[in-house]
């Protein structure tokens, strides 16, 4: 009840982001001036794996990826040095640009997310209440880590001026910023002492409300300097002027806005939670589900908080359903034990067993293991290996006795003798799951908590049966009457049938080889048909849609178009509610998905239905009424994945040299769209350098500028404030600071064509002059928006997910020969990258804990038997295996991922573990003085028993894990594996230790 509980394994996110503001700069020059100058720095660092930037109009983002080998307690040294090498550029950095930011919690999973919602309130209003009431008391939370808001509408304080009426007043923007400034400012005014009393000086004249700024007077300066010349004008000089005369005022939410979001279609912001490490989740909700029903009194009338992610009710319920599993699992191995040897060792047996789980989960709190998806995933697995050891102890004394033997002799030398290489066999059983314990890639972090419980469990399962199992056999076994002749333990039908087969295919071994042979060349040619996959989809009840639309789209028209999905999916009753995000990907609620950036031609709509199995059936229906709806926007349905996961699953990456321009990338880029398109298998896909999108561009003349006195920033400053409108104040309202922006009318913003007569004054000038006499022409060109690099080399990476029901895998062997024929220029670069390449390095990252993992297990069985040939029997038994995972795999439908993967690798560790145990009682016969042929059967008769029932036991004991998507590949490997290994262990073993000893067979009486 201690020990922590989350839903998945935590795993170090090796990724920082630095991100450099660098306003007014086209992608281009922010990519050259500024991204390739921190990319040298960041590129100095020897932990570096590799470094990725995202180069964008006005903003630099590098994303660094530390070498896998680097674990979450040396990350903070390391992002240290990169804050380091970012800071010493600073000096080298172009003016305007910077400082640069660097976000080392990337990875920090906010687990709790939840939605503010109010009828007849405005996004200010439900800012305050989410803020000041909500978020500053989940802060209290214990386990809390931090509290964040997302979707803020960032509130402005408008001045809409027409163009017009400030030109024939004579009022500039230089007046307004001015004035404005001057009169909010902070003033120090000093202090007077007056007798023994000292008494500060604070005049007022700050803005208490946006009415105080309309009442602002402004004197024109046209005005001012006439008067100073003594000039006669128009407009008397005497006359103040105040801003409500010259245009309105209004409060209001920057346009357009960064981000929106929506709950059920209703305007929301959204509050996301994290914790701190080693909290126990379910604990938290239930601390901050108490602290929201405290809060509820606090909150008005139409406030509701909606919750869009409960990971603590997740985590709650998976842990349940996993101890569900585990005490179904139970009772199959106690009743498989108790049919098969009756109720007294199926107490014996069941104990140790119990006493072992027991065990487990205390050493699981004194190394801080929590409950999650794979460490109790490995207590189900390792469940009926955790009955091998008892069973051949108590086996061993139940034969003694029924020989005769005096109880407590026989229930310390059925200990005592088998208990080496029952340990040597232990340990290789557990050693099988080494290597992903030993990979550094995110995939062997995610599974590392495997091999720690398996090992656990398995040699506490060990010490268990050596010192508990034959004391409650000395109690519970019956033994040998004085009455009752020596029996034969061997004796009966079942062993008769063995003895016949043994010997049948002992006398035919070079046929029983071929035989064998035989069919494990098939089932090499049928795994090839078997469903190959990374990480399997999640059961999660939720489900994403992405809609991209062109780049270059306004959030506004992207938040206005999803509204007919939204209205649609409400409207299905097998879904329950719907959260919108626009602008960027949600608050990382879920490790696996990483967040799309902000960008805003993108939203995701997380659904979230009442049964996880209408997921599939709901992407199938609702993919031709996207398709129909949306023409020009992709909108792909993605399921969450389990364990490390892609956005896009398919990635290829073609990488030019410094000097290639994106003409030729793009120009590559269309022949694998084109593939793509032309595949029945591929969904949808995409580059993601994404749309090219217009530019207006003002072509400036230096000669007629110069001559006016206007400058680039002059033209800058003109069309900034007349469109996107301009900050010429601050206005404090509380702890907030509110900018004031300038503008022109709505009614001049619409009319884009008239920028050309935009009046433009230089600051020493007096008069002012429209746009088009000093730039040639206004003309829309078309440029890059987003330049992706990786290692420093423009990279641009084709994107795309197979249909539904398609796994990656087969996707890629239908195209593979296609991409990797790509002609390409000398200096260019073609990778994989998604799921491919994850898979691919997950994989080879086993192999450096494959080799310490064979040798002490080639050790170890060299040193029991101090022979080497016993050992070629274990290693060629072991590859016969494939014949039973193929069937069982090819039979049950179920792919083959990861997961299975190692599921393999634990499945030879049980065969190697049963092989032990019969080539021991061989070596054993042999020492007694029995003929060559004789131990060997005798040997094989005897541990007919425990290994059948070891096997299964474990086969029976993971039939729970059958109806959990994560878990069914190894389930069934392991299952069909060990059923079919198990025939190997009792038949082929012998077979090829016959051959290898030259054993002749003597003739059947």
């Amino acid at each position: 009840n201690n020990l922590g509980q989350l839903e998945d394994p935590e795993f170090s996110v090796k990724s920082a982001v630095v991100i450099t503001p660098y306003p007014g700069a086209s992608a281009k020059e922010v990519e050259l001036e500024v991204t390739d100058l921190l990319e040298i720095a960041i590129q100095e660092m020897s932990q570096l794996d590799y470094v990725e930037s995202d180069s964008r109009a006005g903003v630099s983002i590098i994303q660094v990826e530390i070498k896998p080998n680097y674990w979450a307690p040396e990350l903070p040294q390391v992002w240290d040095e990169l804050r380091r090498k970012v800071e010493d550029s600073l000096i080298h950095l172009p003016p305007g640009a910077g400082p640069p930011i660097v976000n080392d919690s990337f990875g920090d999973v906010f687990g709790h997310v939840m939605a503010i919602t109010g009828d007849g309130f405005s996004y200010a209003e439900l800012e305050d209440y989410a803020d000041e009431v909500i978020r500053k008391e989940l802060n209290t939370v214990e386990g809390v880590a931090r509290v964040e808001l997302w979707g803020i509408q960032d509130r402005v304080i408008y001045l809409d001026v027409s163009e017009t009426q400030l030109s024939q007043l004579g009022i500039t923007e230089a007046n307004l910023i001015s004035t404005l400034q001057e009169q909010n400012i902070v003033v120090d005014a000093g202090n007077v002492d007056l007798q023994d009393r000292r008494f500060r000086i604070a005049p007022t004249g700050e803005f208490q409300s946006p009415q105080d700024i309309a009442d602002v007077a402004i004197q024109s300066r046209l005005a001012r300097t006439l008067a100073a010349l003594n000039q006669k004008s128009t407009i008397d000089a005497t006359e103040l002027i105040r801003i409500r005369e010259v245009g309105t005022i209004r409060r209001g939410y920057q346009e357009p806005p960064t981000t929106q979001m929506r709950y059920n279609g209703t305007p929301a912001i959204g509050i996301s939670i994290s914790n701190l490490l080693g909290v126990n989740i379910v604990d938290m909700g239930r601390g901050i589900d108490s602290k929201l029903d405290e809060l509820q009194v606090l909150l008005p009338v139409g406030i509701e908080v909606h919750k869009v992610h409960w990971q603590s009710e997740i985590v709650d319920e998976s842990v349940k359903g996993f101890f569900v599993n585990l005490l179904q699992a139970i009772a199959i191995v106690l009743l498989v034990l108790t049919v098969a040897m009756g109720w007294r060792m199926g107490v014996i047996i069941g104990t140790a067993l119990v006493m072992t789980i027991l065990v487990t989960f205390v050493l699981m709190a004194i190394f801080g293991i929590d409950l999650q998806r794979m460490s109790l995933g490995a207590l189900v697995i390792a469940l009926g290996m955790m009955v091998d050891n008892a069973i051949v102890v108590a086996d061993g004394i139940v034969v003694r006795l029924k020989q005769g033997m005096d109880r407590t002799k026989a229930a310390i030398e059925a200990s005592t003798v088998p208990s080496i290489p029952l340990l040597g066999a232990t340990v290789i059983a557990v050693m099988a799951f080494y290597p992903i314990f030993a990979s550094v890639e995110a995939a062997g972090e995610y599974c590392r908590s495997l091999f720690t419980v398996v090992a656990i469990s398995l040699l506490s399962s060990w010490v268990i049966s050596i010192t508990l199992t034959p004391l409650q056999c000395i109690d519970m076994l019956p033994g040998q009457s004085d009455t009752e002749e020596e029996q034969d333990p061997y004796a009966g039908k079942f062993y008769s049938i063995f003895k016949s087969v043994l010997y049948r295919a002992i006398q035919v071994r070079w046929l029983t080889i071929s035989v064998m042979i035989g069919f494990l060349l098939v089932a090499m040619y049928g795994f090839t048909f078997v469903t190959q996959l990374f990480f399997p989809d999640s059961s999660m009840r939720k489900f994403m849609i992405d809609y991209w639309a062109p780049q270059g789209t306004r959030i506004e028209t992207v938040a206005n178009d999803i509204k007919a999905l939204e209205e649609k999916l409400q409207d299905d009753e097998r879904i329950d509610y719907i959260s919108t995000f626009i602008g960027a990907g949600p608050p990382r609620f879920y490790l696996p998905v990483e967040p799309e950036r902000n960008n805003p031609s993108y939203a995701q709509i997380i659904v979230d239905v009442f049964d996880h199995r209408d997921i599939e059936p709901l992407i199938s229906e609702f993919t031709p009424w996207l398709v129909e709806e949306y023409p020009d926007a992709q909108v792909p349905m993605r399921k969450y994945g389990v364990g490390p996961s892609n956005t896009w699953a398919f990635e290829f990456r073609i990488s030019g040299t410094a000097l290639t321009p994106p003409d030729e990338l793009r120009l590559m880029a269309s022949h694998g769209l084109k593939i793509l398109e032309y595949e029945p298998l591929s969904g949808i896909y995409q580059t993601d350098w994404r749309q090219r999108t217009q530019v207006i561009e003002p072509v400036y003349n230096q000669e007629r500028a110069r001559w006016s006195a206007i400058t680039r920033t002059d033209i800058a400053n003109t069309t900034k404030r007349a469109y996107d409108g301009r900050r010429i104040g601050l206005y404090r309202e509380g702890d907030d600071l509110i900018p004031i922006v300038m503008r022109s009318t709505e009614s001049e913003r619409q009319q884009v064509g008239s920028i050309d007569v935009l009046q433009l004054r230089s600051s020493l000038s007096l008069e002012s002059l429209p746009l088009s006499q000093v730039v040639d022409d206004t003309l829309p060109d078309w440029e890059d928006p987003i330049l992706l690099r990786r290692d420093r080399r423009p990279t641009l990476t084709i994107q795309a997910n197979p249909i539904p029901g398609i796994t990656l895998p087969t996707l890629v062997s239908k195209v593979i020969d296609k991409f990797e024929s790509f002609q390409t220029p000398p200096g260019f670069l073609l990778e994989w990258g998604g799921e491919k390449e994850d898979s691919a390095d997950a994989q080879a990252s086993l192999i450096p804990g494959i080799i310490p993992a064979v040798a002490l297990m080639a050790f170890i069985i060299v040193a029991l038997f101090n022979a080497f040939k016993p050992p070629l029997v274990i290693v060629m038994t072991i590859p016969f295996a494939l014949i039973g995972i193929t069937i069982g795999l090819l039979g049950s439908g179920a792919a083959f991922g990861f997961v299975a993967l190692l599921g393999a690798m634990s499945l030879a560790g049980m065969m190697i573990k049963n092989a032990i145990v019969l080539l021991d009682q061989v070596n054993i016969n042999l020492r007694e003085g029995a003929e060559p042929y004789k131990a060997l059967i005798d040997a094989a008769v005897s541990r007919l028993r425990p290994v059948v029932l070891a096997a299964a036991t474990t086969v029976l004991g993971v039939i729970p894990l059958l109806q959990d998507v994560f878990w069914i590949g190894m389930a069934v490997t392991i299952m069909a594996g060990l059923a079919f290994g198990t025939i190997l262990t009792m038949v082929l073993v012998p077979v090829f230790y016959a051959t290898l000893y030259r054993i002749p067979v003597p003739n059947k009486n």
